[in-house]
Formats: C-alpha cells, structure tokens, sequence
C-alpha cells in the first residue's frame, strides 16, 4: 500500500506539474492572440479606416457633442406656422443669384465685344433704328498663349575718324557692352530658367514631361539640355543665396528638423539605386526673423548628417522621435507631441482614448495661447499646460503597459522622451509639435511622386537647393517665379563673390525684392 500511495502522489504531482505548465502556455497564448488581433485592428483600421488624426475632442471649444451621432436632437419642433415660415423662406432662397465658384481677378485686361444686328431699318416705315441700350449677356475668360521670342544681344563699336588717321595717338574705340548671360554659350535666358525650375518646384512638373510644352513654343530642346541647366545655375547662382540663408538660421537659437526618404540612382557610396536617400529640411520659427526653410540632400539617415549641416550651432531643435536627434553637443532637443498623439491613436483602445485626450487638452490650451508672445506663452503653460503634462506621464509611468502591443509601444515612446517633451512648458519659442517641419518637407514629398527620382548626387543637391528658395519665398509672400527670374538677371552681373554682402539685397524678405517680387 505504501509503494501504491508513493506511486500515486507522484502521478498527481506529475500531472499538477503539467497541468500548471499548460496553464502557463495558455496564458502565454492567450497575450500572443490579444496583441495579434491588436495588431490585425490596426491593420485593418489604417487599410480601411479614416486616415485622419482628428479627434472629437479637436471642437473649437474643446467639448463634443454628446448627440453627434443622433441627428434628431439638433432638429427643432416645427409648428404649423414655422412651417409656412420656412417654406416660405425658401423660396426666397432659391431666386436668388447663385454664387460663381470660378471667377477673374479684378486687375484683369477687358475687352469688349460689340454685337450689333446686321440690319438697322425698321421694316415698317423703313426709317433709320437708334440704339436704346445694351446688356452684357455674358463674360468669359480667354487664355492667350505664351510665346517665345529670341533675343539677340549686338555690340556696337565707335571708332573716331579724326583720332584714326593721326598716327601719334592710339585709335578711340568705344564698344557697346551686352550683360553677362546666366550661363555661358547657352541659348537659355533667365525667363525660361525661371519658367522650367518654377514648373518643376511648385507645379511639380518633371523635366521630361516640360519638354513637349516647350517644343510646342518653339523652343526644341531635352530633359538632358533641362536637367543640366538647372544644376547649373543652381551651382553658380543659387548656391551663393542657399549659403547666405544657412548662415543667418544658424544664428537662430530654435529651429525644426526633421527628414524623408529619396531616390538617387548613381550614388558614391556604391549601394544601388534602389537604396534610400534622404532630404533633410530646416525650418526657423516666426517669431525669430523671417521664415526660412532649407533643404539637405544625402546619402544617408545618420546623425553624421546632421551634424555636418548644423556644425558649430548651439540652441535648441524642435524635432521627431528619432534616435539621430539625441547628444549632440551644445544642442537640447524638444519632442514633437503630435508623434506621441499618434502612438496613442494608433492604441486603439480605452486607455488609447485616454492618451489622445490628455493630448487634446494640451492642443486645445495651445491654440488659445496661440497670438500671445513668448514670454506671456511660457507663463500660460506653466500655469495650464504643465499640470496636464505631469498627470499625464505619470499615469503612463504607474499603469501596467506591457509587452509589444501598440500600448505598449506608445508608453514607452512616451516615457522615452518626457524630458523632451516637456521642452515647450519652459520656453514659449518653442512649438508643442514639430508639424511646421513636416509641412514644409511636404513639397518634397509631392515632388518625390512626380520626378520619382534625381539621377545623380548633383542633381539631388540642385533639388535640394531649388526647393529650399522655393519654399523660402513662398513663406515670405514672394512670387518665385518673378524672384528666380530677377536673381538669375541681376545675380550673373554683380560681383558676388568679391563683395558676398551684396546678398543681403536678394534675401527674399529685402525691401527690394518685396517690392518687385511681391504676390
């Protein structure tokens, strides 16, 4: 009996062992198959879903409707006597003149056109008709095409016929002198480079697709010929500007970076093609000077970059979560709340509501805070913002977000980056958010779609560039198409190089450029 009792005990020990271990398993399963279908939520939300980051609680009051999804309760209770009222008031409504969703500018050329009848005499007397009014049965708008011209540039020579035939003085001649060309035995001129880098930058037109419109013109040219003309003037004569904007941001204490993949086909680094490339973009903030907005083509994500760009710069930079922004000498990094607003989203779950919404709270103070001046911001924040801010993490940092579930993920985003992140409490220069950055490299990334790729570094650099005064004049209230066209005239016949200070003259928030470029 002993040995059958011994046996026994061990049997049920045995099989509670396993059954503990089962048990152990299927716990271990059952968080597999919660963060699975977590993630199949996601997926299926981000495929099928709304794509947009707004929330019920972006209001302008910051209240949502607790009857939005109930369209009865904003119905009013109609008598017998409202009724007719509104009937009424609707036919009033319709014989009214409806509202052109298409019209031209007041400053436009007018032409008139008169039509008279072929006829003027009455047909029963047969006396001569007077005219006893008009009335303007239509308008309509008339496109007049661009046209090419070619220009010729004659040098005139003066010779002084009593001068040329005394022998003891040297003969006076006197030539005409023409101004310099934007590039040098090219038949291009500053209108059509403006024309084909404008196209390009702000329409977001491809070189090769700006060719039939330019033969249809008169001008037969190539993508190549195109391609090449940009690079160049925008080495010669729209780097030297480019330089002078980097210098004047670096000078600013806060700036907005962040970054966006590209495509160079023939790299120096011999990776192929296929391989990403990066345009980086730099952005002052308003309250700092005029707006600037700078691109960086590379070849590489890394912080070498970065520092490479920035060099000697010391302030703070406004920026993303990524791990390229982080020790740097000199330099405090702010973290982008709406990054974190988006991990929280993306949890799509009760606490993930509750996540968005301490970010709400924090926007909607933002935009009450938005026209006050920095100091009178910091205070506001310091008083509002920053209760909300010390709540929120702490909440994050006492709740039990585990695993590699979205929670999870956002928590440890979130808590990862709490110094940066409550950057803005403490200067009111400084952005909740790094979205100016983001749609500034908007561009880009609209262009990205159209010309899909740059086929060498120079070309990369030329966009880089181009894009960078685009975005710069555009911020500043400048028409790029006239700013490109007056640089590339003036810039080919001033002596930049020997006197750099002349820059200072083609920035795009000059009184001169202000007042001929202007929109």
């Amino acid at each position: 009996m002993g040995k059958d009792s011994s046996s026994k005990d061990k049997l049920i020990q045995l099989l509670e062992e396993q059954l503990a271990h089962s048990n152990q398993q299927n716990k271990e399963l059952m968080k597999k198959i919660d963060s699975l279908s977590q993630q199949v939520r996601q997926l299926t939300k981000a495929l099928y879903g709304s794509k947009t980051e707004k929330s019920k609680y972006n209001a302008p009051d910051g209240q949502a409707s607790l009857f939005d999804d109930d369209s009865s309760f904003s119905d009013s209770e109609h008598t017998e006597e409202q009724s007719q009222q509104t009937i009424s008031y609707t036919v009033v409504r319709k014989v009214q003149k409806k509202k052109r969703n298409d019209s031209l500018h007041d400053d436009i050329e007018v032409d008139d056109i008169h039509h008279h009848p072929e006829n003027t005499i009455c047909e029963c007397c047969q006396g001569q008709m007077i005219e006893i009014g008009s009335t303007i049965v239509r308008e309509e708008a008339e496109f007049i095409p661009a046209r090419m011209k070619k220009i010729q540039h004659i040098e005139h020579a003066y010779g002084c016929t009593k001068c040329k035939g005394d022998s003891s003085q040297p003969a006076q001649i006197k030539r005409g002198k023409a101004p310099q060309p934007v590039i040098q035995r090219s038949i291009t001129s500053p209108s059509v480079l403006a024309k084909v880098i404008y196209d390009k930058f702000v329409q977001y037109l491809p070189l090769h697709r700006q060719v039939k419109e330019w033969v249809r013109y008169g001008l037969d040219t190539n993508d190549k010929n195109l391609s090449n003309w940009v690079i160049r003037v925008a080495g010669d004569w729209l780097l030297p500007i480019y330089e002078r904007m980097k210098t004047i941001m670096m000078a600013k204490s806060v700036l907005h970076i962040d970054e966006t993949y590209a495509k160079i086909i023939n790299r120096s680094d011999g990776k192929p093609g296929q391989a990403n490339a990066y345009n980086w973009v730099y952005r002052s903030i308003p309250c700092q000077g005029p707006t600037i907005v700078l691109f960086q083509s590379s070849l590489s994500r890394a912080r070498s970059v970065l520092e490479s760009f920035i060099e000697d710069y010391s302030g703070t930079i406004i920026c993303d979560g990524y791990s390229a922004y982080d020790k740097i000498e000199g330099i405090s990094f702010a973290n982008c709340w709406a990054h974190v607003r988006r991990y929280w989203l993306k949890a799509d779950s009760k606490n993930g509501r509750i996540g968005v919404k301490y970010c709400d709270d924090l926007y909607r103070l933002e935009r009450k805070f938005k026209h006050l001046s920095p100091s009178k911001r910091r205070k506001k924040r310091k008083k509002f913002s920053k209760p909300i801010v010390e709540e929120f993490l702490n909440w994050v940092e006492t709740s039990p977000f585990f695993g590699k579930n979205a929670l999870a993920k956002a928590a440890e985003y979130t808590l990862n980056r709490a110094d940066g992140l409550k950057a803005f409490l403490y200067d009111g220069r400084i952005e909740i958010d790094n979205n100016p950055a983001e749609n500034a490299i908007r561009p880009n990334v609209i262009g990205r779609k159209n010309w899909l790729f740059s086929v060498s570094e120079a070309g990369a650099k030329a966009n880089a560039i181009c894009l960078s005064i685009a975005e710069t004049a555009k911020s500043n209230g400048i028409d790029f198409y006239e700013y490109i066209k007056k640089l590339l005239t003036d810039l080919p016949n001033c002596s930049i190089h020997q006197n750099p200070e002349i820059l200072d003259l083609y920035m795009p928030w000059s009184k001169m450029i202000k007042a001929e470029c202007s929109k």
